[in-house]
């Protein structure tokens, strides 16, 4: 075995003693430091092996590994400085020695230069100026690196005005790629992650020529307890990263979800009522905002220290307490915040001042000095109390409880808000944490009010000003998820705390029931819309039993549609809208007529025939052809269909001569989606068939009515949409779509086609299939809810399942959370008849050995 295979198994043998001893109390510090020493005596060993100590170059290490840390799969960056032109020997040893280094195992960042040469790509260059300012020599001339190191201290090599400059430019655009609360967060890179710790530390290093972050404490730069929150957040994401490298084997520095529970469980998390992942991401979540708080401060006082030159930012008084810098908010004396009332007050200004978006660098520290003092929550002070209710009926209320969020007064004033914190839900619906998820409630609540949104939220946007209270809607924002990571039924534990927090700020009975009810039941309209059959009147007549009034009805739809947009960017589409607006107008009328005028379901049926032969007529359509074709129709699909499709579906039916299955796809959206229209002699397997052709085209079915004609004529109508939720439009794609299904449609007995392979983020999941029936009044049916993994072909097995045991497909709401599949469907046997116990038992049976 050759040196360069005996280093690389020493260095094999180190990551996997290190993976079988590692835990949350191995010192992190330790084990980045000592992987530098080992890979330092490994090059300056093979340096000397080499004879590279006979030619005038240094060996540097740069960026990270200058900073004496490497985790166990880092890049191990390096700069061969030269004083000149290399002699054709020196190039031989120095080749030959890099290619050790790669046989060694260790990936390697390198680049050969002359001082020259670094000092100009430094100069042009802010990633090489930073990473020169980490430099350190490992072999060669100590001369050749003290000319580079006195170089690049120079005030010529990036004064520190401009070096901080494009530091701060950089992190700008870093953060603009990635989010904070990313569902699979870059360690590095994300915001809060560990290049804003880097970033403070170099904006430092040049500034004040410090070699590291503890010297900012002696330039009475950072407090000492500021350093110690740096170092244990530092200390915590190097944790995850050194799991991360020796769990994938590579340099990773993304907590991917099929990484995510392994890393839990190397760190020594378990699963208790929260599982360990879960407990794993809400100290990440936690820590990142601890990181992004101390880096926005620091940064500031920097440009304030760097910057002092430029023009003064404008001052104006507030009050005798609080002035306006610039678009900051300053407190007069540094001891303000020794009242705790004062906190709140700071807030208030903040709502009566539309200039101000943030708070100066000197204020924050004493507001977080003063957060960290706090003997009992805030809520629990009369005065604060006051002064909260102020800002909560404020109408620029929302900007200042976002801005409490964000430096953590929420939660300091709110107890049940801290256990929100940084509580992440390890699947893929829940793109942010609970109480990101929250905040950005409140944020679309506030959108609701502006002009530029209407057409986005037509119906939200009239009715937000229309509420009696907006502030009942906002405190029900507040609660409506605070209840999660507690173990239980969330929204009941949300709306207790609700009702106590109502009593407790003195809101009147009928404000605080009201509130709490909101809480209790904010899911159930999303939970009706999506998931029931709004077409029958008893799905909208019990609805509208537990929403009572119009009052109601209005707060439950703004608290509906803003929760939805902030589950994640994706969630929201006009299908979903289109559903709500049904659901809301629909529960009106109810509402407004009671519930003792029933609807006359023949009435709607011959309204429905009246306006669709009105239009069909005047498009040529013989009145004799439509009374042959309706004939053969059931009543059912005249109430499910609304005039325009009716008569949509009889010209082309009319109007198609061959024998061939009848395929139409929307070219204008039908209720936010597009309606993709089947008619043809029913045949066994069409359900399952249909889905299994939209799936391997990467279509979302999101709801279907399936029924036969007198005749037995198959009649379905599907809702499709693409991955991004929006209608399927592009006309390849539709011929497309039109032409595999009349091809496999073609067959008595068609064939499905392979399912694609399950995704990578999918693979983590484990979701159980479950099968219920709850009861349903509508005569001769049977509704079932299944919940399953979201799986390639999922309805198409289903409808499989349901061929072989014999039971009719009358409907289906098709709801997709994430990695599970929610999904309603309207069930008959054969027989026209509801499923029996037996009937019911085997087919959740056979559903779940098919799952």
């Amino acid at each position: 075995m050759n040196s360069a295979q005996t280093a690389k198994s020493v260095l094999i043998d180190l990551n996997s003693t290190l993976l079988n001893t590692f835990n949350e109390r191995s010192d992190i510090r330790t084990i980045v430091s000592e992987r530098c020493q080992h890979v330092d005596a490994l090059l300056q060993q093979q340096w000397l092996s080499h004879g590279l100590q006979l030619f005038p170059i240094a060996l540097i290490a740069v960026g990270g590994y200058g900073r004496g840390e490497l985790h166990p799969q880092s890049d191990v960056d390096l700069l061969f400085l030269t004083e000149g032109e290399l002699t054709t020997d020196a190039e031989e040893a120095l080749s030959a020695f890099i290619a050790f280094i790669w046989d060694a195992g260790l990936e390697v960042g390198h680049s050969v230069r002359s001082i020259d040469d670094t000092l100009s790509l430094g100069r042009a260059d802010i990633t090489i100026a930073t990473n020169l300012l980490e430099s350190r020599l490992l072999c060669g001339p100590q001369e050749l690196f003290s000319s580079l190191y006195y170089d690049i201290r120079q005030d010529d090599f990036w004064p520190s005005s401009d070096f901080y400059v494009a530091k701060r430019d950089e992190q700008i655009a870093r953060h603009a790629k990635a989010n904070a609360f990313d569902l699979e967060p870059n360690l590095k890179s994300c915001p809060g992650g560990l290049r804003d710790i880097q970033t403070v530390a170099w904006v430092a290093m040049r500034h004040f020529n410090a070699d590291k972050l503890e010297d900012l404490v002696v330039y009475d730069f950072l407090e000492p307890h500021e350093l110690d929150e740096l170092l244990e957040c530092q200390d915590f994401l190097w944790q995850l990263r050194c799991c991360l490298h020796l769990i994938s084997g590579r340099d990773e520095n993304r907590l991917l979800f099929d990484l995510q529970p392994q890393v839990a469980d190397l760190m020594g998390y378990e699963d208790h009522t929260q599982l360990a992942v879960e407990q794993m991401m809400k100290r990440y979540y936690r820590t990142v905002r601890r990181v992004m708080e101390l880096n926005q401060m620091l940064l500031q006082l920097f440009k304030r220290a760097t910057l002092g030159h430029i023009k003064a930012l404008d001052v104006v008084a507030i009050n005798e307490q609080f002035q306006r810098r610039g678009k900051f908010i300053e407190s007069l004396y540094p001891d303000l915040f020794d009242a705790p009332e004062n906190i709140l007050q700071l807030f208030l200004c903040v709502a009566k001042n539309s200039n101000v978006k943030s708070i100066y660098a000197v204020t924050l520290r004493s507001l977080r000095l003063a957060r960290r003092s706090l003997k009992q929550p805030l809520m629990f002070d009369a005065q604060c109390r006051e002064l909260f209710m102020e800002i909560l009926r404020h109408p620029r209320g929302i900007v200042s409880l976002s801005l409490m969020h964000k430096h953590g007064i929420l939660s300091a004033y709110l107890p049940a808000w801290r256990s929100i914190e940084g509580q992440m839900q390890f699947d893929l619906f829940h793109a942010y944490t609970v109480d990101e998820h929250t905040h950005r409630l409140l944020l679309n609540i506030e959108r609701f009010s502006q002009p530029e949104q209407k057409e986005e939220f037509p119906l939200g946007s009239v009715l937000i000003n229309q509420l009696p209270k907006k502030g009942l809607l906002v405190l029900a924002a507040i609660f409506h998820d605070i209840g999660k990571g507690r173990g239980g039924d969330h929204s009941k534990l949300g709306a207790v705390d609700a009702l106590e927090f109502c009593k407790l700020h003195g809101m009147n009975n009928h404000d605080g029931r009201l509130v709490s009810w909101l809480v209790d039941n904010h899911l159930v309209m999303s939970v009706t819309a999506q998931r029931r059959d709004i077409s029958d009147p008893d799905v909208i007549g019990d609805f509208a039993d537990k929403v009572r009034d119009a009052v109601h009805l209005s707060y439950l739809y703004c608290l509906t549609v803003a929760d939805i947009c902030a589950t994640n960017e994706k969630t929201w589409n006009s299908w979903k809208g289109s559903l709500l607006r049904d659901l809301y107008f629909s529960t009106q009328r109810v509402l407004a007529r009671g519930k003792e005028k029933p609807v006359d379901i023949r009435a709607r049926v011959r309204e429905h025939q009246a306006k669709a032969k009105k239009d069909l007529i005047r498009r040529g359509i013989k009145e004799k052809d439509l009374d042959v074709l309706w004939q053969r129709f059931k009543a059912d699909y005249f109430l499910r269909h609304q005039p325009n499709q009716i008569a949509w579906h009889a010209e082309a039916i009319i109007k198609h001569k061959n024998e061939e299955t009848l395929v139409l796809i929307s070219k204008h959206t039908t209720r936010g989606g597009t309606e993709l229209f089947i008619y043809g002699k029913d045949k066994p397997k069409l359900f399952a068939t249909v889905m299994a052709i939209l799936d391997n085209k990467n279509i979302n079915v999101h709801d279907a009515t399936v029924m036969t004609s007198k005749d037995k004529y198959a009649l379905d109508s599907f809702v499709i949409l693409e991955q991004d939720g929006k209608p399927v439009s592009q006309l390849s794609r539709i011929q497309g779509i039109k032409k595999t299904l009349i091809k496999a449609l073609s067959s008595d007995t068609p064939k499905l086609p392979k399912f694609r392979k399950l995704s990578r983020k999918m693979k983590p999941f484990k979701v159980a299939t479950q099968v219920s029936f709850p009861p349903t009044r509508r005569h001769g049916t049977s509704m079932m809810e299944l919940s399953a993994l979201d799986s390639p072909g999922l309805l198409a097995r289903i409808g499989e399942v349901l061929y072989r045991c014999e039971i009719r497909l009358l409907a289906a709401k098709i709801t997709t959370i994430g990695e599970r599949a929610e999904d309603f469907f309207l069930l008959q046997t054969a027989e026209d008849e509801q499923l029996d116990e037996a009937q019911q038992i085997a087919l959740r049976k056979a559903l779940t050995s098919a799952l």
